[in-house]
């Protein structure tokens, strides 16, 4: 890739080691990030958002075994599950909320103390997930209330001018893209369907 997008990258990096809050295109809308292990920057992506922290946010990973790192108390059936989702190459990005396990923050977390996982495959988060080496939030890139940001020049100012860093890569991509679906895995293996 350009080096503007290695610089892209190291800066987003950079920003999360510290506990900021990034913009970010996602592999449906632009997101607003951060460290999912850290509950301070956690709580400053809800104070943005003007969100209550009563709802939970998606996490993004950058492949299934950095999500079962994250996860606790899944069943053999429920990963099974998931694989034979994740095969499905038809389907949309689809977020699984499974139980929460190891190390994310407690704020990010569903009252049930479920969370939201998705694994990404769109090239920049992928690889900044990768290079950051932990989950990172990704709520979508709006205040609580109205419209996701479908592509950069949707996103109001004051989401950009609130976030510490605002990623330059494909701004100027404007493909209109809809959020993911979000399907709770049951310990049967059985599905509820969150979000179609």
């Amino acid at each position: 890739m350009t080096q503007q997008f290695e610089t892209d990258i190291n800066k987003a990096v950079e920003a999360l080691l510290h506990g900021r809050i990034i913009v970010y295109p996602t592999d449906t809308v632009w997101g607003i990030g951060c460290d999912a292990t850290d509950s301070d920057a956690v709580g400053r992506v809800y104070a943005l958002k003007q969100r209550e922290d009563s709802k939970a946010m998606i996490v993004l990973v950058p492949d299934l075994e950095t999500m079962l790192k994250y996860t606790g108390h899944c069943s053999e059936v429920m990963v099974e599950q998931v694989k034979r989702m994740l095969s499905d190459t038809d389907a949309r990005p689809t977020t699984f909320v499974l139980p929460a396990g190891n190390g994310l923050a407690s704020n990010l977390l569903a009252p049930d103390g479920s969370v939201g996982l998705r694994i990404t495959n769109e090239y920049f988060s992928q690889r900044l997930c990768r290079s950051f080496g932990r989950p990172v939030v990704s709520t979508s890139a709006n205040i609580s209330g109205k419209p996701a940001a479908r592509f950069f020049g949707e996103i109001e100012p004051a989401v950009t001018q609130n976030a510490d860093y605002v990623c330059t890569s494909r701004r100027n991509d404007n493909t209109a893209s809809v959020p993911s679906r979000v399907v709770k895995i049951n310990l049967d293996g059985s599905l509820t369907i969150i979000r179609p």
